[in-house]
């Protein structure tokens, strides 16, 4: 704001107020309406050529300060610097730091895990390799699901028929097992019928818990029927969909069986002394050995065969406390019921949970029946990651004996290759376990082939060497998919190559000091495939880089990366799709710094710019980057004219790219600057006075302000009244005028912010004439400040009235009189005639220059003869020209 400058300040006699208070009546409220297009084309000049090969927007001018010396302090700033921080916004304040906002949050996905009974513990004793229902329950229950009724068919009764008689052969001993098992309550046969998938879990949660009650309560007969009948509901596959989930919800409860019965044997071993891990069956006491056979004796009267083999399976690390060899046995024994099921899909699942219980007898069974191919290929993608990976110079010793004709050994390795993909060998393998690997697929003549098995190779490769090992891998895929330009029909796989390696190399100098790598770009001809390429490179780089860099390798293959998106674009790309490319490329020009060396920075946005001409949001960015650079650069400056000069002119180039605030940052540090401006300055080794630089420097700042839209916090036209606050509270050369006159080249510019249109806008900024819309306040606001102008210009041409002012005062009233010609309605006759006044006190004295005098009344004269200027031709009648004499 500008308390200021206001009336009441101003020492004029009451004579001179009260005419200029008219005089500002009729110069605001009867201001000429300006028809500014017609004005231009009778003004319009003869156009010449101009020759703009020197021109350069940021050229310096030849204006040096008094004190001026060859650049500024590094990392300093002139105290110009200091006074504007108080009232200048950092230009970079408003900026956005680039990142997507919806990277800042990350859905985690997570399946419910259902209640079941094993511990940790007990997953450990079905097998040290098995990998644990934790990291899969969940993840089968939630995938197999259905919507159909599904049913529980449990039979509880008896079935007293069926009991051996007492006059069998068998031992009272069975015949009373046999009763316990035959001899159910009556009247406990239950079919739930309709249930839903849920209701079907929670009825199944309830038998588990039934289970471990009756364990509990010590009804272990009890607890082996909930078994057998939760077992018989694998034989039904009527809802097959559902069928993966209800193995999973089954076998939790065998699971749970199996480590009842284990950890009641274990216990009844701990007399004297608790069995070690790594036991025998020599150590095992007489009464857990036949507690354990009782059990056994249990399962083989189970009449089904489903429940007997999976009731025997759960039970099966039992077996460690009756013989050595006894799960061997058991296993073959096992495998070879299952042939006896007729359902293949029971079958499969019932083969299944027998894997589950003890993996590396399956391998060991791969290597004695030798040349089975397709069933090592089947082992590795069934077993776990970590089984394989442990064994993995194995597995290609097994991949070496197997027979090529029956099943192709790069399957092998490629399955191999998943797994080692997830899980790590041991460190003194992994070298011998590529170059084995490789020697094989790198003979693989089908293209296709090849690269199917090399794209699964590559994770291993950068998870475990150097980029030596990776270049080596890539320059073996362009020699095999560039003949015949097979990678047109191995994009997917060529792009999966990229995304395995990108993870691995986050140091992008390291990444694109590799010689193959810009190379396998050039595969991605297809323009689609190439961006999306393109895309993934630059995502990765703006994730993972954290400072700043000016490394030649990595500006130059960007670039390059970035221009291949930036061309992408066409009429038909839809604005998202513009968007999304203009974050990426916008996240890479923000890592591009080259420190002090602004002129490299400023090279890089040129650059930049001709580059990326297509992408508005990325120019937008690039006008940001230099407006930034430009607000901390200049303050460095030796000489104050070409700081003030910047300082405009990045606030004109601000402005005129929709940056308002930066635009305002920068003329408020220009206003700010105005008093740190020397009275003289050297030119050529001379001291010459400032001040016509100065009133040039003003001039053209007011006549930016016309365009400048006022800040919505600062009130109306702060920046106006900042700057002639400043030129008021300037101290100016003895005897000048400068002040004065700045005061009537503000006229104009204020008679132009009252016009409904104005005389230039730019395009896509608001100017006050729209923020405002011609608002009887704004306008009140413009008529008071133009007030305390005025009064300012005819208080000092009253001071001038004396001998030794006589001629400034005849000058200063000639530019008055010209302001009112070409601003005021002079239809109206008071204003006419102060008109007339000013220009007869210029010609008091005959300082008037006569030539321009004369020219000045034909114009008038001219204009006098157009219809709406036809009331001049009376003024005209009252101006002389007078003389000296």
């Amino acid at each position: 704001m500008v308390p200021s400058l206001c009336c009441s300040g101003l020492c004029i006699n009451m004579t001179v107020h009260i005419i200029f208070l008219y005089m500002f009546y009729v110069l605001h409220r009867h201001s000429r309406a300006r028809k500014y297009e017609a004005e231009v084309q009778m003004c319009r000049l003869e156009v010449s050529a101009v020759d703009f090969s020197d021109y350069h927007p940021l050229k310096a001018i030849t204006v040096t300060d008094s004190k001026a010396r060859r650049g500024g302090r590094k990392g300093s700033t002139s105290s110009s610097s200091s006074s504007s921080s108080s009232v200048v916004l950092d230009p970079l304040s408003s900026m956005l730091d680039g990142s997507d906002p919806l990277s800042l949050f990350a859905a985690v996905s997570q399946t419910p895990a259902l209640p079941h009974s094993i511990s940790a513990g007990k997953e450990e004793e079905v097998g040290s390799d098995f990998e644990p229902w934790s990291s899969k329950r969940g993840e089968i229950l939630s995938r197999f699901t259905t919507t159909e009724k599904l049913s529980i068919n449990l039979f509880m009764g008896s079935d007293k028929s069926k009991a051996s008689s007492p006059s069998s052969a068998v031992s009272e001993k069975v015949r009373t097992r046999l009763e316990e098992l035959d001899d159910l309550e009556e009247g406990s046969q239950r079919e739930l019928l309709n249930l839903s998938q849920q209701d079907y879990v929670n009825r199944i949660e309830e038998l588990n818990q039934s289970l471990k009650e009756a364990w509990g309560s010590d009804q272990k007969v009890k607890a082996l029927k909930i078994v057998i009948q939760c077992s018989k509901l694998l034989s039904d596959t009527s809802v097959i969909q559902f069928y993966p989930s209800k193995f999973v919800l089954i076998t939790d409860i065998l699971d749970t069986f199996g480590g009842l019965v284990y950890d009641r044997i274990w216990s009844m071993c701990a007399d004297p002394h608790p069995l070690p891990e790594s036991f025998s069956a020599d150590d095992v006491n007489d009464t857990a050995k036949e507690t354990c056979l009782n059990w056994f004796f249990k399962i083989a009267s189970i009449r089904e065969l489903v429940p007997r083999l999976y009731v025997e399976a759960a039970l099966l690390k039992c077996n460690r406390f009756l013989t050595k060899s006894g799960i061997q046995e058991t296993l073959q024994r096992l495998t070879a019921m299952i042939r006896g099921i007729g359902d293949p899909l029971v079958a499969v699942y019932a083969r299944a949970y027998l894997c589950r219980v003890l993996l590396t007898e399956m391998m060991d069974r791969c290597k004695k029946l030798g040349n089975n191919a397709l069933l090592l290929n089947s082992v590795m993608w069934a077993f776990r990651a970590e089984f394989v990976a442990m064994r993995a110079t194995d597995f290609i010793g097994m991949i070496k004996d197997c027979d090529e004709a029956g099943f192709p050994k790069h399957l092998l390795f490629a399955s191999l290759g998943r797994s080692l993909s997830c899980a790590d060998p041991p460190e003194s393998e992994r070298l011998s376990i590529l170059n084995d690997a490789w020697k094989v697929i790198t003979k693989v003549r089908s293209p296709r082939d090849y690269i199917n098995c090399a794209e699964i190779w590559v994770e291993f490769t950068c998870r475990h060497f150097t980029k030596r090992e990776v270049n080596t891998i890539l320059a073996d895929i362009i020699k095999h998919m560039t003949p015949d330009r097979a990678f047109e029909d191995a994009y997917p796989q060529l792009q999966s190559v990229i995304k395995k390696i990108l993870p691995h190399f986050h140091d992008f100098s390291v990444l694109f000091s590799m010689e193959k790598f810009l190379p396998f770009l050039d595969m991605f001809q297809k323009d689609s495939v190439r961006v999306e390429v393109c895309k993934s490179i630059m995502e990765v780089f703006i994730k993972h880089q954290q400072e700043a860099t000016r490394d030649p390798v990595i500006l130059n293959a960007l670039l390059h990366i970035c221009k291949t998106m930036h061309d992408s674009v066409n009429a038909l790309t839809l604005d998202d799709e513009k968007r999304s490319l203009s974050l990426l490329i916008n996240g890479f020009i923000r890592m591009v710094s080259f420190g002090r060396d602004f002129e490299q920075q400023l090279s890089f946005c040129v650059e930049a710019r001709a580059t990326f001409c297509n992408l508005e949001p990325v120019i937008i960015h690039l006008i940001h980057a230099c407006a930034a650079y430009s607000f901390i650069t200049i303050p460095s400056l030796t000489s104050i004219f070409n700081r003030l000069n910047l300082y405009l002119l990045s606030g004109e180039v601000a402005l005129a790219n929709q940056c308002l605030s930066q635009a305002d940052a920068f003329l408020k540090a220009a206003v700010s600057l105005l008093p740190e401006v020397p009275r003289t300055i050297s030119i050529e080794g001379k001291q010459r006075s400032s001040e016509p630089f100065l009133l040039d420097f003003i001039n053209n700042f007011l006549s930016t302000l016309l365009v400048v839209p006022d800040h919505p916090e600062q009130g109306v036209l702060y920046l106006v009244r900042g700057l002639l606050n400043m030129v008021q509270d300037y101290t100016w050369e003895d005897n000048s005028d400068a002040k004065i006159r700045v005061y009537i080249s503000a006229l104009p510019l204020l008679a132009a912010m009252s016009q409904e249109s104005y005389l230039y806008t730019i395009p896509k900024v608001d100017s006050n004439e729209t923020l405002y819309g011609g608002d009887p306040k704004f306008i009140a606001e413009i008529n008071k400040l133009c007030e305390t102008l005025i009064g300012q210009v005819l208080d000092h041409l009253k001071g001038l009235g004396r001998d030794e002012g006589v001629r400034r005062q005849g000058s200063l009233a000639f530019s008055l009189f010209g302001c009112l010609l070409a601003h005021g309605d002079l239809r109206n006759n008071k204003l006419n005639q102060l008109a007339v006044n000013l220009w007869n006190l210029s010609h008091k004295h005959g300082f008037c220059d006569t030539r321009t005098s004369v020219r000045t009344l034909e114009y008038i004269k001219h204009q006098a003869q157009l219809a709406d200027l036809s009331h001049l031709s009376d003024m005209t009648a009252r101006l002389s020209l007078q003389s000296r004499t």
